[in-house]
């Protein structure tokens, strides 16, 4: 047992959780009202699921609108996939909650962002070893913990 409760990684559950249940809801009925999201993932995350032309064009970061246009939003518990429309060209897109950096519905001003910071293994109370990070097996673990986000970059 730990000698603290880790509320970063509790923090973190829970907001992941909640996009979980926000994206159910519009995979089963559709976006309501005037709900629009712009959501904003880590492309380099290794189950991020891309076309080789949109990783070329965004190679660390890229957002995306869920709005007018999408098909086929599949929602799991480690994360979602959906078709969108890029410059007439359908792509289907997976994006595991654990890439997810920022996630902003801007009709109701409400947005969360996702802060990396590296931890060291001793503090570690998770008995799976971490994925290969990008420079091999030697690379640190990273943390996801989750605040709330300006809207106002968001802003028109």
């Amino acid at each position: 047992m730990s000698d603290s409760i880790d509320y970063g990684k509790l923090m973190h559950r829970a907001m992941r959780g909640l996009i979980y249940e926000v994206l159910q809801g519009v995979a089963a009925d559709g976006l309501p009202g005037d709900h629009h999201f712009f959501i904003t993932f880590d492309t380099t995350h290794p189950d991020v699921e891309l076309a080789t032309w949109l990783t070329d064009r965004y190679p660390g970061e890229m957002t995306v609108v869920l709005q007018n246009w999408y098909d086929d939003l599949d929602v799991r518990e480690d994360g979602f996939s959906i078709t969108l429309n890029f410059g007439d060209a359908p792509e289907r897109l997976v994006i595991p909650y654990d890439a997810i950096r920022t996630f902003v519905d801007p009709s109701v001003e409400f947005g969360l962002r996702f802060e990396s910071q590296e931890v060291d293994d001793e503090d570690d109370d998770d008995p799976t070893p971490p994925d290969d990070g990008p420079d091999g097996p030697d690379s640190e673990p990273v943390q996801h913990d989750a605040e709330v986000v300006s809207l106002d970059r968001f802003r028109k």
